[in-house]
């Protein structure tokens, strides 16, 4: 079987981020399964609902690299009990568009105590029709280590829980995949 195509957004802007640090080491703790394409939203500007019609490249390189996917991966700090404003700005972006409806995500927290920014994530990508698979969403505590992709790849507790959640993230998107299949066979 092919591996999987997934793409991953970080919340961060920051170049020590632990967002991005664990999109980082997943990547690299994900090789044999799964090939992740950590997509930039620093080049994104800010969305403007009469523009979304405009060919804006960084935004149609975020809606082509997602339609092309077979699933999500957003890990996404919390400023002010609300998720980053890079991050809600990508995701206003694609609100309108068909390339997130029915993509399967997977959430990455890096702080146990970021609660309010993950059930704001999670209204939001439900409201967008996102579909998030809870059993490969994990919390990794990093806040307050100084750990960065290669720490958190070395640490046996936190990258037994990203191969946990991504394990299982491969493992629904594959099974979905092969019963969208079987269904297209015997349809036809």
């Amino acid at each position: 079987m092919d591996k999987l195509k997934l793409v991953a957004l970080s919340g961060s802007l920051r170049n020590l981020s632990y967002n991005s640090s664990a999109l980082q080491a997943l990547k690299m703790l994900s090789a044999n399964d799964a090939d992740i394409n950590i997509v930039s939203l620093g080049n994104l500007p800010l969305f403007n609902p009469e523009r979304e019609s405009d060919n804006i490249p960084s935004v149609m390189a975020l809606k082509s690299s997602i339609e092309k996917a077979d699933g999500l991966i957003i890990s996404s700090p919390e400023y002010a009990h609300g998720i980053s404003g890079v991050m809600k700005n990508a995701l206003d972006w694609l609100v309108s568009g068909e390339e997130f409806v029915n993509i399967p995500i997977m959430l990455i927290n890096t702080s146990p105590r970021a609660t309010h920014a993950q059930q704001m994530l999670r209204e939001i990508i439900v409201t967008m029709s996102g579909k998030i698979i809870e059993k490969s969403s994990v919390v990794i505590p990093l806040l307050g280590t100084s750990l960065d992709e290669q720490g958190i790849v070395i640490d046996s507790q936190l990258s037994a829980l990203l191969k946990t959640g991504i394990g299982e993230f491969c493992s629904v998107i594959n099974n979905n995949l092969h019963f969208v299949s079987s269904q297209t066979l015997i349809s036809d």
